[in-house]
């Protein structure tokens, strides 16, 4: 079994106990990783604090990904305490909610650059911050769904802005990759989180989920998780670039 004792690791997206995020925290704390953990804001704190502290993170720190002070501040602190760190989880993402509930070419121009920079080019400001921070090597994940390769209904603008991560993930794993730093999107199948409460009729789209997977059951953020850790891990050292869908196999049905 691989192992993540003494590895640091810094997760990003945290909401709630059914964040993605939240199961990738678990995950590497379970496999012995040290934790650092951000919230969104104040209120977010009041949620996120008491879990972070549960998994005992070191380092438990506000982080809006458009606050460019608090993201220095941030990886400041994460040198400091540590030295180095060894992954990176960004799993946020954001649209306002009459773009993501209007169609994609009723977008306004505002709300297209702001589901961009919150959900993709966050990610890219996040490397490059990590990158100095991993002289021998890490891994780097943000999370996907497969609405940016198939067009998923009521999933609106947010289906070309994750294709943009996707690809993003692509051109940095290229990037990085001869520095031993791996970077992958995580691609789990429809799950019950905040932020997939914001889509329209996704009970629905949850219930055709289970009903058509090859497994008939949903993912869990703890079966996220799981492969986060494995991903984290030196056992995959050799593996980058790709998105790894974890559904229960629905992404393979026409």
């Amino acid at each position: 079994m691989f192992d993540l004792t003494g590895h640091k690791a810094l997760v990003v997206g945290v909401a709630n106990d059914q964040s993605i995020a939240y199961g990738c925290a678990k995950a590497f704390r379970a496999q012995g990783a040290d934790l650092a953990i951000t919230y969104l804001n104040e209120r977010a704190e009041a949620y996120v604090r008491p879990l972070a502290e549960q998994l005992d993170a070191e380092i438990i720190a506000p982080l809006d990904v458009r606050n460019i002070e608090q993201m220095d501040a941030l990886f400041s602190e994460i040198e400091a305490k540590w030295g180095r760190l060894d992954t990176l989880l960004h799993s946020i993402a954001f649209s306002k909610k009459e773009d993501l509930h209007g169609r994609v070419i009723d977008c306004s121009a505002d709300g297209f650059s702001l589901a961009m920079d919150v959900s993709v080019h966050s990610f890219l400001r996040l490397l490059k911050r990590a990158e100095p921070l991993m002289p021998h090597g890490g891994t780097c994940m943000t999370v996907s769904f497969m609405g940016a390769q198939k067009v998923v209904e009521n999933y609106g603008v947010m289906g070309p802005v994750k294709a943009a991560l996707e690809a993003a993930t692509r051109y940095a794993a290229a990037e990085l990759g001869s520095k031993g730093i791996s970077v992958h999107a995580l691609s789990p199948g429809p799950l019950k989180t905040r932020a997939a409460s914001g889509i329209a009729e996704f009970d629905a789209l949850l219930n055709d989920a289970a009903e058509r997977a090859p497994t008939h059951q949903l993912a869990t953020i703890d079966d996220v998780g799981a492969y986060a850790a494995f991903l984290a891990s030196r056992e995959a050292f050799n593996v980058t670039g790709a998105v790894h869908p974890i559904d229960g196999g629905y992404s393979i049905l026409g």
